[in-house]
């Protein structure tokens, strides 16, 4: 028997079925581990497009004795499974085992082969040629098996499936086709016009949020969410609110005419406009969580708030509800009143059109940042109730604070409003980074990627 003689380990990537791909196979070091993930560190590759679900660096197979080798998961978002069973944290691969990296997602099978071949000699100081990287998906063309055209490659859409919807934005697209057709209808109208071009910037916006958070939640809760903040603004409650925050205590609205410093102003906003509107906004996330207590299971995780990301979502949706109730209801027609009266409706219009576009959209870094950063708190503050109000209390201070230096540096100065925005923005993403790493559902959440490499 031989140095050589000894068995050889292979991943080999099975291609989705009826996509009419060709199968990789990929030799296991026996020296170091070999990294899974659509980082270009990576010994093996997946493409960040076709399998988004997959980590950077998700798994790891590592030698463990002479032609054996085990399979690990590094923390991956959605989990790595072999045969159907979830790594929870190493396992000695047997030939033929499946390995899958999500659910749904690429799956390998490991395999063995004896080996008695002789490798190619090089001579002392030479370096044996390096295999290069290749990110699954791309294999060799030995063959010319490139020029070959399937059916499939043909006619996409009979062979993608479930993939369509899952990776290529589907449902967003036909909401957009849907939106475009009735702006088209609205043509004319001014007043139902603005009302769906604001309705389907918000929606963009929130589903950015929605998409960053990565948890399932049905859309009818986050609506429910925006809704209740409108009957709210609507409702008797925010006079008691305007009587308690801008009455009794000092967060009256300056007027026009009325000069104050910046420190004065930025204490009139913080309890005018920070305490007074992340409280009221705040009223629908703790709502579904008393009344998602009352529930059975699975009604309860559906409504409820029980984590981080439950009171982001929430948070974030409720702000819709109140920058669609605020825009429409009263610096859009304040704005096409005052100018109509000077220029005509025309311009009026025009007026408010262009005011309308940057406050909805803008609220992703307004007042979706600020009560999805206070929702972080609101379920953070749920999933460890022994320092309930320590961490509300600091959730509720700090969105506050964000709230008032937007509405106050907006006053003074352009550049400092745009700082203040992107830091509201920062902590939001903060947030959301740190409520996927506390989330006790991380395993059945889905993974986000943005931004992909060259």
């Amino acid at each position: 028997m031989t140095g050589f003689d000894r068995a050889v380990g292979f991943l080999r990537h099975l291609s989705p079925s009826g996509l009419g791909g060709s199968e990789r196979r990929h030799k296991l070091t026996t020296t170091g581990e070999a990294l899974i993930g659509r980082d270009y560190g990576c010994e093996i590759v997946l493409d960040s497009q076709e399998y988004g679900m997959v980590s950077r660096r998700h798994a790891a197979v590592r030698p463990v004795d002479v032609g054996k080798w085990e399979i690990c998961d590094l923390n991956s978002a959605n989990g790595t499974y072999v045969n159907g069973d979830r790594l929870t944290r190493c396992r000695k691969l047997q030939a033929g085992d499946r390995i899958q990296l999500g659910k749904n997602g690429p799956e390998f099978t490991f395999e063995l082969n004896n080996s008695s071949q002789t490798p190619e000699p090089f001579y002392q100081g030479q370096t044996p040629a390096p295999t290069p990287l290749m990110a699954v998906g791309a294999p060799s063309n030995p063959s010319g098996s490139l020029d070959r055209v399937t059916i499939s490659q043909l006619f996409p859409i009979l062979s993608t499936g479930r993939q369509l919807k899952q990776k290529a934005f589907l449902i967003p697209a036909i909401v957009t086709v849907g939106f475009v057709v009735l702006m088209f209808t609205a043509v004319g109208e001014p007043l139902a016009f603005n009302m769906l071009l604001a309705a389907y910037l918000a929606g963009g916006a929130y589903y950015f949020v929605y998409q960053l958070c990565g948890k399932r939640k049905p859309w009818w809760v986050m609506f429910a969410s925006a809704l209740t903040t409108v009957l709210i603004l609507l409702s008797p409650l925010l006079q008691v609110f305007l009587l308690v925050f801008r009455e009794f205590l000092p967060g009256s609205v300056p007027s026009e005419t009325e000069s104050v410093s910046f420190p004065v102003l930025l204490m009139r906003m913080f309890f005018g406009a920070g305490l007074m509107e992340e409280l009221l906004k705040a009223l629908p996330v703790l709502g579904a969580y008393l009344l998602a207590r009352k529930l059975p299971s699975p009604w309860r995780e559906r409504i409820g708030v029980w984590e981080p990301l439950d009171g982001i979502l929430l948070g974030a949706a409720s702000a819709v509800g109140f920058t669609l109730l605020e825009t429409l209801g009263q610096y859009v027609p304040e704005a096409i009143q005052n100018v109509t009266f000077q220029a005509g409706d025309g311009a009026g219009q025009l007026v408010g059109l262009q005011l309308l576009i940057p406050r909805i959209m803008g609220s992703v870094a307004g007042h979706m940042a600020y009560s999805g950063y206070l929702g972080y708190f609101i379920g953070l503050s749920i999933l460890k109730p022994r320092n309930f109000w320590k961490i509300l209390g600091v959730g509720y201070l700090s969105a506050a604070i964000l709230h008032a230096l937007w509405n106050a540096t907006g006053f003074f100065s352009a550049f400092g409003l745009a700082v203040v925005g992107v830091l509201s923005y920062a902590f939001l993403a903060a947030a959301i980074l740190k409520a996927r790493a506390l989330s006790p559902t991380r395993s059945q959440n889905f993974a986000t990627r943005f931004i992909t490499r060259p």
